[in-house]
């Protein structure tokens, strides 16, 4: 089976019109991507505001109609419809049917975060040592076609390997915009005894919650939308989200924190941190900055 799919990019603010143009012009399904996104692969694994879309500055919608539409009569209506937009905005091409989860899901290969800690592909089966052969790996089997977060950009790697250097033994720790459940999971599988995943889309809910049972963990994970989120004293607290929701929720994460509790945060690009560090060394001691390319992890321990 063909698809003619359509694709356009937008401003922020034209995204609300044109994606309902699109649903009204008989769209089988509608995709959001970071226009200025280099790869796919971690497009949403940063969650905005509490009741906030996920959105960037520039934003691609990709919707896909039925071949036999006729493209140019789907182009004048939206150009009807939308008067700011130009028909040298529009492309299409035809697309065959695909299993677009699995052919990601041969791209995505095992890789190593810290020590010990690996993140691996559903598909690919891990060894159960590593090439010392003295000790066991610690390994996450993730679905990456499920949601955000596979562990290849370098907010969720910093993540994965500051919590590869903690020791987890018994502890619970809380992961705000959980996405995929990667950071929460990988704790479990690091020897914390519980874990408590918080993310505003409820697709991450679910993602969460189907990786921890392919991890062996589901009865040590709770995930929770955010109003229904009863802030509970925890022994690790990590969020990879973005720097404005960071800044919001530090009173949020410092009632959540025991004392002498350590802390991650991340989703931070170069230029944001000085302002998150004096916002939260009003609750936080041992701040400390980790660069990884251009983007920024913050950790340090809840006062």
């Amino acid at each position: 089976m063909s698809f003619l799919e359509l694709s356009l990019t937008v401003h922020t603010e034209q995204q609300p019109g044109a994606e309902e143009a699109l649903g009204e012009l008989g769209a089988m399904s509608i995709t959001l991507q970071d226009a200025n996104a280099e790869t796919p692969d971690e497009q949403a694994i940063f969650e905005p505001g509490v009741g906030e879309l996920p959105l960037w500055p520039t934003i691609t919608l990709t919707a896909l109609f039925d071949v036999d539409c006729d493209q140019r009569g789907l182009s004048e209506t939206l150009v009807e419809l939308l008067p700011w937009l130009q028909p040298d905005q529009l492309q299409f091409r035809e697309i065959a049917d695909a299993d677009w989860e699995r052919a990601w899901m041969d791209q995505f290969k095992p890789m190593p975060f810290g020590r010990r800690l690996w993140i691996y592909p559903w598909n690919i089966t891990p060894p159960s040592l590593n090439e010392r052969g003295d000790e066991e790996l610690v390994v996450v089997r993730l679905d990456p076609g499920l949601a955000f977060g596979s562990g290849t950009h370098p907010t969720t790697t910093l993540c994965l390997e500051w919590l590869d250097g903690l020791e987890l033994a018994g502890k619970t720790l809380i992961d705000y915009g959980c996405g995929s459940g990667i950071l929460a999971i990988a704790a479990l599988k690091l020897g914390a005894a519980r874990a408590v995943g918080v993310d505003n889309d409820p697709q991450a809910i679910l993602a969460s919650t189907d990786n921890a049972s392919r991890n062996g963990v589901a009865d040590r994970l709770e995930v929770f939308l955010p109003e229904d989120f009863k802030n509970a004293a925890a022994d690790v607290l990590i969020a990879n989200i973005l720097a404005g929701p960071l800044a919001e929720l530090a009173p949020t994460f410092a009632a959540a924190a025991k004392p002498g509790a350590p802390f991650a945060i991340s989703g931070i690009l170069q230029g944001q941190e000085e302002e998150l560090l004096l916002r939260y060394v009003e609750w936080f001691d041992e701040l400390r900055v980790d660069t990884r390319e251009e983007w920024i992890r913050i950790s340090g321990r809840r006062r």
